[in-house]
């Protein structure tokens, strides 16, 4: 008689995030490679970075863009894109540059 093989039903369940909006409790923002790099001065408030942003990584204070929440953003890029061009207050730069800064 030979053996079955474990199916689906038998893998081990993985982490829960159980309720929701539990996110904000785990920074996540420590394994990008890129980052995103804001210039307030170039800024023209379209707010297409934070509607775009999956990560709910740009910071707003009075309705306003100030900055970026490097605890959570995942460096995807996507406010980058999104940022137009006439504008450009957004940019890509490497994380081990921002790192390289610091030491």
């Amino acid at each position: 008689m030979s053996k079955q093989k474990p199916g689906w039903r038998d893998i081990p369940e993985g982490g829960l995030i159980i309720n929701p909006g539990s996110a904000e409790e785990y920074k996540t923002g420590d394994w990008r490679n890129k980052r995103p790099v804001f210039d307030a001065d170039k800024c023209i408030q379209c707010m297409l970075c934070w509607i775009y942003c999956p990560d709910n990584a740009i910071n707003l204070d009075e309705g306003k863009v100030i900055g970026i929440d490097y605890d959570h953003c995942k460096g995807c890029g996507i406010c980058v894109v999104e940022c137009p061009d006439r504008a450009a207050a957004l940019s890509l730069e490497d994380e081990h540059k921002k790192n390289e800064e610091t030491e």
